[in-house]
């Protein structure tokens, strides 16, 4: 390993560090499943309903991720939420509706929707 050489590469560093531990920190992950078919039955509107609830509600402790299908296309556009040390659900048939239903009820409020769930997975965290 070589030395450092300079105040600019510890700088580089220690912000590299810093990104790595606010991902860790983050409590809530949701999985919007654009694959062909998740885009084809509107999954573009599903993502930017989330987005603008995320900004919303200024939380910081939540990350998106983007995904292929998940094997489920007749059910797509789906969306799967997993919070800390609970169960991911998998939500199908998703529009931005429901998605904001979601937002508020499961991933801030912490409240399963279950007329909007298809499966239950296993622990997130």
């Amino acid at each position: 390993m070589k030395p450092l050489g300079s105040i600019e590469e510890l700088l580089n560093l220690r912000e590299q560090a810093r990104s790595k531990l606010v991902e860790r920190e983050k409590k809530i992950q949701v999985k919007v499943h654009l694959g062909t078919c998740g885009i084809a039955a509107g999954g573009n509107e599903v993502f930017k309903a989330l987005q603008e609830e995320i900004e919303r509600s200024g939380r910081k402790d939540i990350k998106v991720v983007v995904s292929g299908c998940a094997g489920l296309c007749s059910s797509e556009p789906n969306v799967t939420v997993g919070r800390m040390g609970e169960d991911a659900v998998i939500y199908c048939d998703m529009d931005a509706k429901k998605m904001r239903t979601i937002f508020q009820g499961h991933i801030l409020g912490g409240e399963i929707q279950s007329d909007h769930a298809l499966a239950r997975i296993k622990q997130f965290g």
